[in-house]
């Protein structure tokens, strides 16, 4: 049995193409250990069945008060480990990887969860410029699921929900101004949120950064206008991670 780690993703229209900012966050983490992985792709109506089949635990409940089962999760066949949720898989492989780059510097991790919650609380515009585009870049069966349970959820249709005239000028102001507070965050210590220093934090930024520049396309005005945000900060993030996106 091969000890190569597996890596479940979910698959989009374009083959070999991961495109979740969830599951970025431990494909980044994976290439930046230099772990040996293979992606494993599976369909979002599948993903509860294939985490029961291979013992992957829930990452919370849904609103009917039943497990919830999310990407990313990974199959570790060397130590037999089945961990869920980018966090956790980033400081599994710390700890069983320790001859490996850090991802969660000593004494960090609850400020490593801390920030990503923070985060992600400024990306509230972002979803409904997002989730719509998102849904047109899945696969047949994974688009149909995931209408099909977003709508009763959100009361509305993906074509719906993306903000348009006035609203999406709105919204998308709301947007750059998220992106600003985040800037001020960080300020001008260095490339990453720790200075010098590369941590979880950046993956977890950059994630949302390329699924943005994935969705929207880089010749779009909407990437010409995220670059340019925070004096390209952004931008040359994802260049300073380039060389960790391989698949």
């Amino acid at each position: 049995m091969s000890n190569v780690i597996k890596f479940y993703d979910i698959p989009c229209q374009i083959a070999g193409r991961g495109w979740s900012p969830n599951t970025w966050k431990t494909r980044y983490t994976l290439n930046y250990k230099g772990l040996a992985f293979e992606t494993v792709w599976v369909e979002y109506p599948d993903i509860e069945e294939t985490c029961k089949k291979i013992g992957v635990p829930p990452t919370g409940k849904k609103l009917d008060g039943s497990d919830l089962y999310t990407v990313p999760f990974i199959d570790d066949p060397s130590t037999g480990a089945k961990i869920a949720d980018s966090l956790l898989i980033a400081k599994y492989l710390d700890v069983t990887y320790p001859d490996t780059p850090t991802i969660i510097p000593p004494g960090t991790s609850a400020l490593q969860a801390a920030f990503s919650d923070a985060f992600m609380s400024k990306m509230t515009p972002l979803w409904q410029f997002a989730l719509p585009k998102s849904t047109y870049v899945l696969n047949p069966r994974s688009e149909e699921y995931t209408r099909r349970t977003r709508l009763p959820l959100f009361g509305m249709t993906m074509e719906e929900m993306y903000p348009k005239g006035e609203k999406k000028v709105a919204e998308w102001q709301r947007l750059k101004a998220a992106f600003g507070d985040i800037d001020r965050w960080l300020g001008k210590e260095g490339v990453f949120v720790m200075g010098d220093t590369l941590s979880f934090s950046d993956f977890v930024i950059a994630a949302f950064i390329l699924w943005c520049r994935f969705l929207f396309g880089t010749n779009s005005d909407e990437w010409r206008d995220i670059s340019s945000w925070n004096d390209r900060r952004w931008e040359q993030l994802l260049q300073s991670l380039k060389q960790y996106e391989g698949q």
